[in-house]
This record gives structure tokens, sequence and C-alpha cells, in this order.
């Protein structure tokens, strides 16, 4: 072998070596960009779960308030169909 055919095989070697890792050094860079998002998503997840409990119990309060009115009304208009019957 001569000393170019050496020199040849070290710089396609050393491309080579580059071609693969360039893209795995993005892809990390990426990945990493990634979980930190996912992160951030896991967070206000969590945050809009604990609002949307909240905003649940407020509802379902209201309603069972709605529902008391709802069932004094229906008592007295029992009270005076029986009164305008007798």
């Amino acid at each position: 072998m001569s000393e170019w055919t050496v020199v040849t095989v070290i710089a396609t070697l050393v491309g080579l070596c580059m071609s693969v890792v360039r893209p795995l050094m993005s892809l990390n860079g990426t990945i990493t960009r990634l979980t930190a998002v996912v992160n951030v998503l896991e967070k206000n997840i969590s945050g809009l779960s604990a609002k949307n409990s909240e905003a649940h119990g407020k509802l379902w309060g209201k309603m069972e308030e709605h529902e008391d009115v709802l069932n004094r009304h229906e008592t007295r208009l029992v009270i005076i169909e029986n009164k305008a019957e007798k």
C-alpha cells in the first residue's frame, strides 16, 4: 500500500465517522428540546386537571342549590294545587 492509499483510507474513515456523528449530535439536541417541551406540557396538563376538578365541584354545588330550590317550588305547587282541589 502506498502512503496516498493510507491517507485516502484515513480521510474516508474520518468522513464516514463525521457523517454518522453529526446526525447523532443533532438528534441528541432535538431529543433534549423535546423532553423540555414534554415536561412543560405535563405541568400545564396537571394544572388544568386541578382547575377542572375545582370547576366541576363548583358546578355540582350550584346544581344542588338549584335542585333544592326547584324541589321547594314543586312542594309549594303541590300544596297550592291540593288547596285548590278542596
